[in-house]
């Protein structure tokens, strides 16, 4: 029997890459939902080829177009026709909505299907102790798709309490090896540059200021369960290595693949041993893997980790992804240089009215988006501010 997938963000980089693992594997899969905000020339293109049972298009103008032209399809506006969607579980989600626009459709599709991937940062970093108690409450499985996590996630084998230490790789982006002093009028065409991987902007710009890594130290955090100071981050240029893991019983493993996203993308669709193409074991690398730990001098961002707790999840998390969102669109428009995106972050999230957020924990989905939205108004006023001062 087929497994029944359904992929939130269908036209971006994950989705898309998804259902090409899906376009090589058909006799596997029923393509249940899909889902765009706006990109109606793929959607139609998905369309015509996987032929999806129903889709969600978020932008009213796009979907009132589609739905005008293509009257054989059922076509949602939003995520709240998720009820009327779903009459039963089916196998396996793909939350793969960049943003913030996809922390509710993730919460909200837990309880429809029996097991979800989620390659959504926010929804992790703001969102998990909402996620965790959906899934608990719901027994869905959960998987997550960044290769960093995922490689941690495949070397425990879910027994997250034997972790002794964690190591978390980075590249470095494309000013691993240029000093600080340097990069002050870095502008945005240079930052998403990425040496290795082909990613959007808003992730460039994250992985260029190591930001990235703030993120994924505080997701592994939640995820495994394990303290902020047991996590640590290696540049290792070459990206073969996406994560070490030391265990409590002595043993030390470490997780290798090629630089390309469809390899967790993959083994998070599959429990056979089916086969992906992938490039040959690289010798030359491995004897060269150069890990370093990175300095928080050149990448202040690291320092951003100390601002958060261990053992819980706060409403600061949301204030540090939503500030950051704001200056990096800043900066992609030209409104504030490089180094300011860091700079900003840490005046952010020192401000009295949020520090005393790190503390308390989130309610609920809407106290989340509310915050998000105050605390970028709060950082463009910041910014603008800052320049007329300047």
């Amino acid at each position: 029997m087929k497994k029944k997938i359904a992929i939130l963000g269908s036209t971006g980089s994950i989705g898309k890459q998804t259902l090409e693992i899906i376009r090589d594997n058909k006799k596997y899969f029923d393509i249940f939902l899909l889902s765009t905000n706006e990109n109606l020339n793929e959607i139609l293109k998905q369309v015509k080829l996987y032929k999806p049972k129903n889709l969600i298009i978020t932008n009213k103008k796009k979907f009132l177009l589609f739905k005008k032209k293509n009257k054989h399809v059922k076509v949602y506006n939003n995520y709240k026709s998720l009820k009327k969607i779903f009459q039963k579980k089916i196998d396996y989600v793909m939350s793969a909505i960049s943003g913030f626009e996809g922390l509710q459709p993730t919460i909200e599709i837990i309880k429809h299907t029996k097991s979800i991937a989620i390659a959504n940062k926010e929804s992790i970093i703001c969102g998990w102790s909402l996620i965790s108690k959906e899934l608990k409450k719901n027994k869905t499985n959960f998987v997550p798709v960044d290769s960093e996590h995922f490689s941690i996630w495949s070397l425990t084998n879910k027994k997250y309490g034997n972790i002794d230490q964690i190591f978390i790789t980075a590249s470095g982006g494309p000013f691993l090896n240029k000093k600080r002093e340097n990069l002050k009028n870095i502008k945005p065409a240079h930052a998403i540059k990425h040496p290795r991987w082909n990613m959007g902007k808003k992730i460039s710009i994250d992985s260029a200021t190591m930001v990235n890594k703030v993120f994924e130290v505080i997701e592994a955090n939640k995820i495994f369960n394990i303290s902020l100071k047991n996590i640590k981050v290696l540049s290792h240029p070459a990206s073969y290595v996406h994560a070490i893991v030391k265990f409590k019983n002595g043993l030390t493993k470490i997780l290798i693949h090629d630089t390309n996203m469809k390899i967790p993308i993959f083994n998070s669709l599959f429990n056979k041993n089916e086969k992906i193409k992938s490039e040959q074991l690289n010798i030359n690398k491995l004897n060269n893997l150069n890990f370093n730990l990175i300095s928080k001098k050149q990448f202040p961002a690291l320092n951003l980790i100390k601002y958060f707790s261990s053992k819980n999840n706060s409403l600061l998390e949301t204030v540090l992804v939503s500030a950051n969102d704001e200056l990096v669109d800043l900066f992609l428009k030209n409104k504030i240089k490089f180094l300011d995106i860091t700079k900003k972050l840490l005046i952010v999230l020192n401000l009295k009215e949020f520090k005393r957020l790190r503390l308390k924990k989130p309610n609920n989905l809407a106290q989340i988006i509310r915050l998000n939205k105050y605390v970028r108004l709060k950082t463009r006023s910041l910014c603008v501010v800052s320049n007329v001062n300047a």
